[in-house]
């Protein structure tokens, strides 16, 4: 079985997305072996509960220094011993040895169309803020490897939502996840999973 980590922040809709996915054998031969979160008391944590998945929280406020809290990171990642970890909404920055040792394991939903409305700073509600005081008529979606930038990493998937008249903040969010981050992050898990999706490491362009 293809094992997948989640990682999560807040309520966990692509969480439950993956869950559903999984369970209907959409995503074939994978099972999510846990859900790790840095905050306490999130939804998500009951989602993966519910459907009888090992949940903890591993929070940065729980520990003296940045440097103590990634290296217990580390180590709970390496304890599930996962093929591939998702970022479903984890609003934390990976640290550098997590991303060294799971080069190419690592994907991120980020909910615009990228290059657009990405990188430090651009997450949540602030992505379709950005999007609609730019007036785009077209936001989405982006699945896509995690490297040391910030959103940087190669493209898996993306998918279009239309922006409409009216649109705020809240109602655009809604509708790109629905549409968009709900369908392309388990597709892009099934793709990997069944390897027909594999990382290609950018070209060290100093060279």
């Amino acid at each position: 079985m293809f094992r997948v980590l989640v990682l999560v922040s807040g309520g966990g809709t692509n969480l439950q997305a993956i869950i559903d996915r999984v369970q209907d054998g959409t995503i074939k031969d994978t099972e999510i072996v846990g859900v790790i979160s840095n905050n306490h008391g999130v939804y998500s944590l009951e989602r993966a509960k519910q459907a009888g998945i090992s949940a903890e929280v591993v929070s940065p406020k729980d520990f003296p220094d940045r440097s103590s809290f990634n290296r217990a990171l580390l180590a709970k990642l390496d304890e599930y011993k996962p093929d591939l970890i998702v970022l479903a909404g984890f609003l934390v920055v990976i640290p550098e040895i997590v991303i060294k040792k799971y080069e190419g394991k690592i994907i991120n939903i980020h909910p615009s169309l990228i290059p657009s409305f990405c990188g430090t700073g651009y997450y949540g509600l602030r992505v379709h803020k950005a999007a609609l005081e730019r007036g785009v008529k077209v936001s989405g979606a982006t699945v896509h490897f995690v490297d040391a930038g910030t959103d940087t990493g190669p493209i898996i998937l993306q998918k279009a939502v239309y922006v409409q008249e009216g649109d705020t903040p809240e109602a655009l969010q809604k509708r790109i996840m629905e549409e968009a981050e709900w369908k392309i992050l388990p597709e892009a898990i099934g793709l990997i999973a069944e390897g027909k999706v594999s990382y290609v490491k950018k070209p060290d362009m100093q060279n």
